[in-house]
């Protein structure tokens, strides 16, 4: 049998999503800025797409933060559910418009990219980080049945694929000094933007980890509208 949530459970799941999110914020923050500066000196779209990115992550987690706050409200949850993948989805989209024509304007212009080993050292530490984040925010999603914060896990999956990507167009810039690696590696981007955009507006992340089973209304949070089956909860130490 499924397990259903109690309120002092949910109280405490919605508490462990807001340190979740409020980590979020200040690793994105720090990642960003980073990411951003050593793009600028090194003349690196890819590195400054990524850093963009990591900005986006801080509005994504400002408002999964907003939405944590309202889990003890049924009505106030289902809006703010629905707002937080709306944000997350826009913001995605403009990046990969803003990627796309910077990659094709700078291949056009053969840009001189510089190595950046502070961007190659950002990079590796999301790839090893962001897993361990995503699967601390799956865990509570799940038990919350949160459409929001199951998309803001994909999206923390998302920016592990491309801090990945631009780590590799870096290194192989690094190595054998191929200028037109860094657009090609920002460019790879662009459909991992579009992908993670077109789940948060469509609020579709967390359906495969449910059940196709019908359970009571209250336990099904808007933004995912095949998810029916509350998961169990994961033990809640003190």
């Amino acid at each position: 049998m499924a397990t259903f949530p109690s309120e002092v459970d949910r109280a405490k799941l919605a508490q462990r999503g807001r340190y979740l999110e409020l980590f979020t914020i200040a690793w994105a923050v720090t990642e960003g800025v980073i990411a951003l500066i050593s793009a600028e000196r090194a003349h690196s779209l890819s590195l400054a797409g990524f850093g963009l990115d990591s900005l986006i992550e801080v509005v994504s987690g400002a408002a999964l933060l907003w939405r944590m706050s309202h889990e003890m409200d049924l009505h106030r949850r289902h809006r703010a559910e629905q707002v937080s993948l709306r944000i997350a989805g826009v913001c995605l989209f403009l990046l990969a418009a803003y990627i796309s024509v910077a990659a094709i304007l700078k291949l056009h212009s053969r840009g001189d990219d510089q190595t950046t080993w502070t961007g190659i050292a950002v990079t590796m530490a999301s790839v090893i980080f962001m897993p361990l984040l995503s699967r601390a925010k799956r865990k509570v999603g799940q038990a919350l049945d949160s459409g929001a914060m199951m998309t803001d896990a994909k999206q923390t999956d998302f920016c592990m694929y491309m801090a990945l990507i631009v780590l590799f167009g870096l290194v192989v810039h690094a190595i054998f000094g191929i200028g037109w690696a860094d657009s090609v590696a920002s460019l790879l981007l662009v459909p991992l933007l579009l992908r993670a955009g077109t789940l948060s507006l469509r609020g579709e992340a967390c359906c495969a980890h449910h059940r196709q089973h019908h359970y009571p209304h209250h336990y099904h949070d808007a933004g995912c509208e095949s998810c029916a089956a509350p998961p169990s909860i994961p033990e809640i130490s003190n």
